[in-house]
């Protein structure tokens, strides 16, 4: 009987080192040699270093080591094999701290202290937890790839245990484990295929980390919003379930906190993240603090439903490459079970760097900033992956994927940027006057913009992005005439354009209430944020003008900070109507 660890045994070609250049390995082969398949590089104390092959020409093989090389030299025995690099995927995922390499590094830490030994690579599930099987199939049934044999309770959600990814066409089921406690290792089911050939079926199955998973009847068009309980977001700029957005901005614009605030808020099931070459600070503090936060969801740890792959800019530059797909692939996995994950990357400048890095070793011919002529492919590539997907059962999933930019000096135009907003539906551009000025977010509404349908009606959105800009070039026409050359009506339509920008898309990530709005109070306030700009103001001269919008603008802050439903929160209400009913009067279309 074939079992699915033993179809994936690689057959092993032996290769000698002929040069290393940083984690670029030169060898020449005596047997096959697969591209992309992983191969072990052996020093002379005998540690192995995984490695993955990334070009091969005739029976030399150019390999990106996952470690670092230290210690390889010239003549060193390497192993080739034909398993591409996979990932374990099974029960037992959330909640894990994961390196690109899937070790978890709580373990590794019990085991190795501060650093993991070079060639030591821990199992990503443990063989010793038991799970509570519960079967779905019966015997005799009939199975296709994917489909869900059984399930485990993981947190609050129920994990299936689904049949191999890999497989074609219908299998039978031959035995199916009785209700119980088992590891991931143990059978829980026997599978017989159409050459009467009979396969052992684990809680844990590998998948290669470059090729998607995605088994499904169809893909659907992404097209229901995914609150992220951001305001300027999900109100202006919002995102679909199963899309792609991306945040680039300078260095210190807020791209990690906006994206730690929407793991923590977002309206999914699963968030993924992955530090994909981020500097160690800000790993560490993402490490400190989402075991301490409360999940608003279920009210305990976040950590329930969070994964995170670590990987910092002092990590070897291939490692980043690494993790980027092993996220990919555990949100993918995670879809499968009719889920909705979120994805977030950051940074995939750094990523780019490392691709520019091993580039250049590998003596290509370099595109615009010596990065490599393929790099708007892979940046597609990695965002393709995410989308919507109805299951053979009818049940849908979808995997979202955000990802920051940290283009140098903020300059959009470099082409890590302009790759990625080739393939993303959302651009939301931090800039770095906002920042400075401590708005939260500092997501620029002139220069940001979204494809995809959101909570609030087209028309209305349209035509606050339209205040915006009229209010900005005001704004500039200010600086040049002064105050005193711009008449009351313009005055009046900056000052309405700096209430709906001060007053609605900022917010107080410290508050309780305004650091997170959900969607139907989101609605409520836009609308009565369009009331007060589409009241005219009774006023005779600007100071006057001033003086009211400041007045609204006082009210209209207050009443963010205050709960629906409270005594507080409908006496703000009721002064933003009387403001609108006694300050001016209501335009007609």
């Amino acid at each position: 009987m074939a079992t699915q660890l033993e179809q994936a045994v690689p057959k092993a070609a032996n290769a000698k080192i002929r040069a290393v250049y940083g984690n670029l390995v030169v060898v020449e082969a005596e047997g096959r040699v697969v591209q992309n398949s992983v191969a072990y590089c052996i020093r002379s104390d005998g540690v192995r270093l995984l490695s993955e092959v990334i070009r091969v020409r005739g029976q030399a093989a150019d390999l990106q080591v996952f470690e670092e090389t230290r210690g390889l030299k010239v003549g060193d025995p390497v192993e080739l094999t034909e398993q591409m690099l996979s990932v374990d995927l099974g029960p037992g995922l959330l909640g894990q701290i994961y390196d690109g390499l899937q070790n978890p590094l709580p373990e590794v830490a019990k085991q190795a202290g501060y650093f993991l030994k070079p060639g030591m690579y821990l199992p990503a599930l443990s063989t010793e937890k038991r799970w509570e099987f519960t079967p779905k199939v019966s015997i005799g049934q009939r199975v296709r790839a994917a489909d869900t044999l059984g399930t485990v309770p993981e947190g609050i959600f129920e994990h299936c245990v689904m049949a191999p990814f890999g497989w074609r066409g219908e299998y039978v089921v031959e035995k199916i484990a009785p209700r119980g406690s088992y590891t991931v290792d143990q059978e829980i089911a026997v599978l017989r295929d159409r050459s009467g050939d009979l396969h052992s079926v684990s809680m844990q199955q590998r998948w290669p980390v470059k090729r998607p998973l995605m088994v499904c009847r169809r893909r659907l068009m992404p097209e229901e919003p995914l609150v992220t309980r951001v305001r300027i977001i999900d109100s202006m700029f919002p995102v679909v379930r199963g899309g792609t957005y991306c945040i680039p901005g300078p260095f210190g614009a807020g791209k990690t906190v906006l994206q730690q605030i929407t793991s923590r808020n977002a309206e999914i099931d699963i968030v993924i993240i992955a530090a994909c070459g981020e500097r160690a600070g800000e790993v560490v503090e993402t490490l400190r603090d989402f075991p301490k936060l409360t999940d608003p969801r279920t009210g305990r740890t976040l950590m329930e439903r969070t994964v995170i792959i670590v990987n910092t800019s002092a990590m070897p530059v291939a490692a980043r490459e690494a993790s980027v797909y092993t996220a990919a692939t555990i949100g993918e996995y995670y879809r499968q079970m009719g889920l909705n994950v979120l994805l977030l990357a950051d940074s995939t400048s750094r990523w780019a760097q490392a691709m520019r890095e091993l580039s250049g070793r590998l003596e290509e011919i370099p595109g615009e900033e010596a990065f490599p002529a393929y790099l708007e492919s892979r940046i597609a590539a990695f965002y393709e992956r995410a989308g919507a997907i109805e299951l053979n059962d009818g049940r849908v999933g979808s995997l979202t994927i955000g990802g920051t930019v940290s283009p140098a000096g903020g300059n959009f135009e470099e082409p890590v940027t302009q790759g990625t907003l080739k393939v993303v539906g959302a651009f939301h551009g931090l800039s770095r006057a906002r920042s400075d000025a401590r708005r939260y977010p500092a997501i620029d509404p002139l220069e940001s913009w979204s494809k995809y349908p959101g909570i609030i009606p087209q028309a209305d959105m349209l035509k606050m992005r339209r205040l915006l800009q009229q209010g900005n070039e005001v704004r500039q026409m200010m600086t040049v005439v002064g105050e005193e050359g711009t008449s009351l009506e313009d005055f009046i339509v900056a000052l309405k354009a700096d209430f709906f920008d001060n007053c609605y898309l900022q917010q107080n990530a410290f508050d309780a209430v305004d650091g997170a709005t959900p969607a139907q109070r989101q609605k409520f306030v836009f609308r009565k944020a369009m009331e007060v700009v589409d009241t005219e103001l009774k006023v005779q001269d600007k100071a006057e003008a001033r003086r009211v919008m400041f007045e609204i603008s006082d009210l209209f802050r207050n009443w963010n900070y205050s709960a629906e439903g409270t005594e507080e929160y409908n006496r703000w209400l009721q002064a933003i109507d009387e403001f609108i009913a006694t300050k001016g009067q209501r335009r007609h279309a």
